[in-house]
Parts: C-alpha cells; sequence; structure tokens
C-alpha cells in the first residue's frame, strides 16, 4: 500500500517544499491538470518534487501531488466531518509555503489561522549553501 511519505522524512530532505493553493480546486481534476495548476498558482515546477496541496470548494476534500522519480502520485482525502482550515493569506496571494509540522497540524484539524508561532532562529535559505 503506498502512503504518504512521513512527515518526518520532509522535515530531512530540506528539498521538498510544500505548497498550498490558495484558491479552490476543481476535485474532478487528475495527474496533468493539477500539475499545470501547480505550476501556474505556485510557480514551482511540478517535476520539482515539492508536495503540492489543493482543497475542495467546501473544504472537506484535499489532493496532495507529489512527482517521485518516475511518476507523479496522487493523494485524495475527503473528510466525513469538518473542513481543511487553510491559513489566512493576503489578498492575491494564490499559493503559500508551509512547513511539514504545519501540514501534520492541518491533517489533524488545527486551524493554522488560530496558531501563534513563537520566535525560533532559523538559517536563511542562502546561509545553507555555504560556498568553499
Amino acid at each position: 500500500m503506498l502512503a504518504l511519505p512521513s512527515l518526518a522524512e520532509f522535515d530531512r530532505s530540506s528539498r521538498v517544499r510544500i505548497w498550498l493553493a490558495t484558491a479552490p480546486a476543481d476535485m474532478r481534476c487528475g495527474f496533468d491538470r493539477l500539475a499545470q495548476l501547480a505550476a501556474s498558482v505556485t510557480g514551482q515546477d511540478p517535476l520539482s518534487g515539492h508536495l503540492f496541496l489543493f482543497r475542495s470548494r467546501g473544504g472537506d476534500r484535499l489532493k496532495a501531488l507529489l512527482w517521485e522519480k518516475d511518476g507523479y502520485i496522487l493523494w485524495y482525502k475527503r473528510l466525513e466531518v469538518g473542513t481543511f482550515r487553510f491559513p489566512r493569506v493576503a489578498e492575491g496571494q494564490s499559493s503559500l509555503e508551509i512547513k511539514p509540522s504545519e501540514l501534520a497540524m492541518l491533517l489533524e484539524g488545527i486551524d493554522l489561522a488560530s496558531v501563534k508561532r513563537r520566535p525560533r532562529f532559523e538559517l536563511k535559505k542562502s546561509e545553507l549553501s555555504t560556498e568553499k
């Protein structure tokens, strides 16, 4: 049985980024249309290995698209009760990058808009790639 890579795996991999498309998506879309949406709303290459998340208009369904070596993987989750609450975004913002811990909260039903993150030190991406 195929499973979503663990969030610990995403945490360890600095190359995997998680993107939310902020506008609702048509859940009838398959691999190719979601890949087109991923590219157009995030500006990222859908073949990059990043994880792209799409929510239904009603908010009770979530699709995740990921390219892995030789093909796309598509996960689809439908909640029996409740909705997925995406974080608040600025007007006109089409996508948002989130951390694996935020994805875990989203999947567990925690409203990311009401969560307050405490300040922590974090290296900037430019500082991670030091040239010698």
